[in-house]
This record gives structure tokens, C-alpha cells and sequence, in this order.
């Protein structure tokens, strides 16, 4: 079973256990975070899609700790001018163990979408 999450202006894939580095939160290190902006659940065949996000379901996370990405090297370069200027930058991030997708075993669910082809349509064709 796994979610499509936003956050941050990003999407996510997770699953149960898996650890996420996303767009910084306001959360300390321990806290619980329950994530609301579902727009897809899978489990085994059964797909749920949000418009845009899937009512009544959010993801249930733990904040493992914040810290700050790899340093991304900027450098401005104008050619036979002797101008050259060096920046850098350090996002910083928080990172989520996400804990269970609750919901996801709901009723509500849509159903799968059928594979059979419509009889109909075979038998217009015979000339």
C-alpha cells in the first residue's frame, strides 16, 4: 500500500516506514504530523484518486529531525568581461518516518475499473 502526498509544493510517493526529506516544518523533532493532502492511495488493485485530494484521509507521520541539504554551487560567469561570482546554498529540510495511511481500508472506495470490452462494439463492426 502506498500514498501520493503534497507537501511543500511537492509530490511524494510513500509508503509505511519509509523516510521522507521534505519542505522544512514547523514541528520539533518527535512530533507527530498528520499530513492531509492525499491525492492518490494504491492498495494491490484498488486506486483511489482525489479531486484533487481524497476527502477524510491524511498520512500519519513522525518528524525523525531537520537539517540542511548539500550545498548547490552557483557560479555567474560573464566571458571576457573579468567578472565571475560564486554563491552557494543550503535548503533546509525535515524528515519524516511516515507511521500508516488511515483511511485506506474505508468503504467509500472507488471501484476498479473494468477491463471487459463491450460486446456492442464487436458486433456493429461485422459488415
Amino acid at each position: 500500500m502506498y500514498a501520493v502526498i503534497e507537501t511543500g509544493g511537492k509530490q511524494y510517493r510513500v509508503a509505511e516506514g519509509d523516510k521522507v526529506k521534505v519542505e522544512k516544518l514547523d514541528a520539533e523533532a518527535g512530533a507527530k504530523v498528520d499530513l492531509d493532502r492525499v491525492l492518490m492511495i494504491a492498495d494491490g488493485d484498488s486506486v483511489r484518486v482525489g479531486k484533487p485530494f481524497i476527502e477524510g484521509t491524511s498520512v500519519s507521520a513522525e518528524v525523525a529531525g531537520h537539517g540542511r541539504h548539500d550545498k548547490v554551487k552557483i557560479i555567474k560567469f560573464r566571458r571576457r568581461k573579468h567578472h565571475m561570482k560564486h554563491q552557494g546554498h543550503r535548503q533546509w529540510f525535515t524528515e519524516l518516518r511516515i507511521l500508516g495511511i488511515p483511511g485506506s481500508g474505508s468503504s467509500t472506495s472507488a471501484a476498479p475499473a473494468s477491463t471487459e470490452q463491450p460486446a456492442e462494439q464487436t458486433s456493429d463492426n461485422e459488415g
